[in-house]
């Protein structure tokens, strides 16, 4: 792509994991087993809620839309992150950077906003459970939903036009292994302060709004099952709080890691390890915590199954 005397960047150079032949050998096995995971385990979930009419709650309508989108959040980094461990030169076009970031903001920002609203449809559950399905009608939880992905859209459209208006010459090689705005902002050719100002809004906005939300309604929730009388429900709920409060610490915590602190130049090691776990691990992590353990999916499974 050529303006005046200056050439665009037409592809980039990802440096990936690790320059070793043999780490990388490694990493592709190691890789491919956690995507190969992750995308039956959000596939069998997505099959199972449409088939087995006991599953069609509130709760597992929201799962069902977190299993899609961390089935496009791992689709959009992982196939070609295994292709890089395999070849020799890690280049991914301009076109092809710019669809990873959509795609991976996309679903990421949406995820954050859904995992907020299961942790409000759980709170009313234990907290409210006479009024549950008068709160939680299927128009209200359709509108959830709904107002979830367009907020993910928005989060996306924003992240990424900053991110991909700004120039981009002569430097070409991103340390990371994908598209991601942060590492991307490195290479600019120009001044990236507005960039890392709307990212760093946004983050506010896709990641400390949900994640004060879901702080509070567990907090609602862990004190209503301490008044509980019978220690076998406390137990069950507990289990269930616990799980499910892992992977919103590993997909928030990493998430607001890498998005709310000012922007180095370096893109560091330690900056590619954490953006690992909400990247790759919690699309895995999912569907096992918030349903393989469950009983009502263990039943579809086994009625499938069987």
């Amino acid at each position: 792509m050529g303006g005046g005397n200056q050439t665009y960047v037409a592809e980039f150079i990802l440096l990936g994991l690790s320059e070793n032949p043999k780490i990388q050998i490694l990493l592709f096995c190691i890789f491919l087993i956690i995507y190969l995971l992750s995308v039956f385990g959000n596939l069998l979930i997505i099959i199972l809620i449409q088939i087995d009419s006991r599953l069609h709650t509130p709760m597992y309508f929201f799962l069902q839309n977190l299993s899609f989108a961390d089935l496009c959040f791992s689709t959009s980094i992982v196939p070609q992150m295994l292709v890089h461990f395999l070849s020799k030169m890690k280049t991914i076009s301009f076109i092809g950077c710019s669809i990873q970031i959509v795609v991976f903001l996309l679903a990421g920002c949406t995820e954050c906003a859904l995992l907020a609203v299961m942790s409000y449809d759980r709170y009313v559950a234990v907290c409210k459970p006479l009024h549950y399905s008068t709160i939680m009608t299927q128009r209200v939880c359709v509108q959830l939903a709904v107002v979830s992905w367009i907020s993910g859209a928005f989060a996306c459209s924003v992240d990424s036009a900053f991110t991909l208006r700004i120039p981009y010459q002569g430097q070409n090689v991103i340390n990371h292994y994908f598209c991601e705005p942060p590492a991307l902002l490195k290479l600019a050719s120009a001044d990236t302060y507005n960039a890392e100002m709307a990212l760093f809004l946004v983050g506010v906005i896709i990641l400390l709004v949900p994640v004060s939300l879901i702080l509070v309604s567990y907090w609602n929730i862990i004190s209503t099952v301490i008044r509980m009388q019978s220690g076998e429900g406390r137990l069950k709920v507990f289990s269930t709080c616990g799980s499910h409060l892992t992977v919103v610490i590993l997909y928030y915590g990493s998430g607001i890691f890498a998005y709310m602190r000012p922007n180095s130049k370096t893109m560091s090691e330690k900056d590619k390890v954490i953006s690992v776990f909400y990247s790759v691990m919690t699309s895995m992590l999912n569907p096992i915590i918030y349903s393989l353990r469950n009983k009502d999916v263990k039943g579809a499974l086994g009625k499938l199954v069987g």
